[in-house]
């Protein structure tokens, strides 16, 4: 039988060379669960173990359930009716089947019914649900929802609503986005109200919100009145009961097996999340970059759907009396979507073991300043994995969801006119594949949201040690070419920050967070090639390009390419 994790090769390899054992230790309270929690493990390598057997379930449940009902799901998608709305056949198959393996609670801590898992675990298995059906993501992976609840609600809230997300019995939606207020989230307008009794009340319009008709719903809304900014905002937790009415459902482009819903709160009862205003400065800025990771491995999984159909698909079409696998051009374009894959999931991967470690090393402060114990070394190493992850995270959401789209339209182009119908799956995925570099951000607040980190250089120091490393080979040369690809950088930053022009830097940004990407993957790469004689080829490929692109962006930057966006007014009338 298909297994999505022990037939991919290159998922398998990201596994075995995982660095998370300070992590997981940290996770399993140096295994002290193992004592409350009979499959809580008892070491790092039971731990592993534990991880990959429900990897293996995963894979299995994807490859076997899931994929093959995805179309099905698509031509279905969800049925909207007196405002109710229902999944389709399928979609309900998969979660019953997800639920009945416990594996709705993914990071959840097990007294609330969760198994406890990672974030860079939870990622693979959201890689694996994506290439299966990017639909089903939308529902599976709005997990983070619970997560927010567990870090910043209080222990009345942590049991009433985890357990239900842990089993399956309710779904969750993030409840941000209204008419006017998308990417600006400061112009939400929706009302949160308090009774004299302290009790919160919720009255407005929301829209375009995934699986807006779970049971369990996380709502930013305006709890000070008179405010007009992010200030005046609180994160709210309520039930999608009868006050809360579905409009309509959105008649999209794909994931059509995620109802996006219109929602109207009507004085619907809801519970204050941490904090008044703290709502999007901290909460929502919390979970967005969970959902980032979440997209971003969403977009991988859908690329990895795309390759796998474009070789199946070249491996059998004869055209001018040969496999079309064959003809270089061909040849060339599936070599190019499989480099990008693997560099794809080695950014995906690293991104997500910072997440991971800045988690836990704030759970690691908080036990330490109970126990009345010193945390500074513990404080140091978390700024540092805060500020690598806030850097990593954007640049892998951008970076990941724009080569779905390019991996698709390489792989549609592929199939030919027979890519076009809808009886190719290539077609489902390249729709579905268009959402990610729009939604929890688009590629250009991504942008946005990495400039700073970018600017600031904050991976000098990795890239440092990075470069005192020895390599042999074919290996030493691709250093030099990384060493390089970071002095353009670095002169390119310079030209920029030298202009003391805000403008000019705005316009420059993409270029200059694309070649900080090349560095921290190049040597991602490199390491991986030293470990397995199978990545130099990756490595290779990838660095040599990445030095033509970094030198086209450089220029671009120097002579100023963009300079005509200053006149933009002028030129586009």
């Amino acid at each position: 039988m298909l297994n999505y994790f022990t037939d991919n090769t290159d998922i398998l390899f990201h596994f075995d060379h995982l660095n998370i054992e300070e992590i997981v230790a940290i996770l399993e309270n140096d295994y002290q669960q193992a004592q409350e929690y009979p499959f809580a493990p008892t070491d790092y390598q039971d731990a592993l173990e534990n991880y990959r057997k429900v990897l293996e379930i995963v894979g299995d449940i994807t490859a076997n359930v899931v994929a093959p009902k995805a179309a099905e799901v698509d031509a279905e998608g969800s049925v909207f009716a007196d405002s109710k709305v229902e999944y389709a056949q399928g979609t309900r198959e998969a979660l019953d089947q997800l639920a009945q393996a416990e594996l709705m609670g993914f990071t959840l801590p097990r007294e609330y019914g969760g198994i406890n898992f990672p974030t860079t675990i939870y990622t693979m298995a959201i890689e694996m649900i994506s290439r299966a059906d990017a639909s089903l993501m939308n529902i599976f992976g709005l997990q983070d929802i619970g997560m927010t609840i567990a870090k910043f609600g209080n222990d009345e809230q942590r049991a009433e609503y985890l357990p239900k997300f842990a089993s399956g019995e309710c779904t969750g939606a993030m409840v941000l986005t209204e008419p006017d207020a998308g990417s600006d989230l400061q112009a939400v307008r929706l009302q949160a109200q308090e009774n004299e009794q302290g009790e919160w009340h919720l009255r407005g319009v929301k829209r375009f919100i995934t699986n807006g008709c779970g049971d369990i719903l996380l709502v930013l809304a305006r709890s000070e009145p008179g405010t007009k900014d992010g200030r005046g905002l609180s994160l709210f937790v309520c039930y999608g009961d009868e006050t809360v009415k579905v409009r309509r459902i959105e008649n999209k482009l794909g994931i059509h097996g995620s109802p996006t819903c219109e929602l109207q709160f009507n004085d619907t009862p809801a519970q204050l999340i941490g904090k008044r205003k703290f709502g999007l400065i901290k909460y929502v800025m919390d979970l967005m970059n969970g959902a980032r990771l979440g997209v971003a491995a969403q977009a991988l999984g859908i690329s990895q759907a795309a390759y796998e159909e474009a070789l199946e698909y070249a491996q059998a079409r004869e055209q001018f009396g040969q496999k079309i696998i064959n003809i270089p051009v061909v040849t060339n374009m599936l070599i190019d979507m499989r480099v990008t894959l693997e560099s794809d999931r080695s950014l995906l991967y690293s991104t997500a073991q910072w997440v991971d470690l800045r988690e836990r090393l704030e759970e690691q402060i908080s036990r330490l300043k109970d126990a009345g114990k010193p945390y500074e070394e513990e404080n140091r190493r978390f700024k540092e994995a805060s500020r690598i992850s806030a850097v990593l995270t954007p640049i892998a959401k951008y970076m990941l969801s724009e080569n779905a789209n390019r991996i698709c339209y390489d792989a549609l182009q592929i199939h030919g006119g027979a890519g076009y119908m809808k009886e190719f799956t290539i077609e489902r995925l390249a729709r579905d594949a268009r959402i990610t570099n729009i939604y929890e951000g688009t590629s250009q607040l991504q942008i946005v949201a990495a400039t700073g980190g970018v600017i600031n250089d904050v991976l000098a120091d990795e890239f440092d040690r990075k470069e005192k490393r020895s390599y042999k080979g074919v290996l030493a040369k691709l250093t030099d070419y990384l060493k390089e690809i970071r002095q353009i950088f670095q002169e390119s930053l310079k030209y920029v920050v030298d202009k003391q022009d805000k403008y000019f830097q705005d316009v420059a940004a993409r270029e200059l967070v694309e070649m900080y990407c090349f560095i921290y993957v190049g040597y991602l790469l490199l390491d991986e090639a030293d470990l397995d004689s199978r990545k130099v080829f990756t490595a290779n490929r990838y660095i040599v390009s990445a030095l033509a692109t970094a030198r086209k962006h450089a220029e671009a930057i120097k002579h100023e390419q963009y300079s005509d966006l200053l006149h933009a007014d002028k030129i586009l009338v």
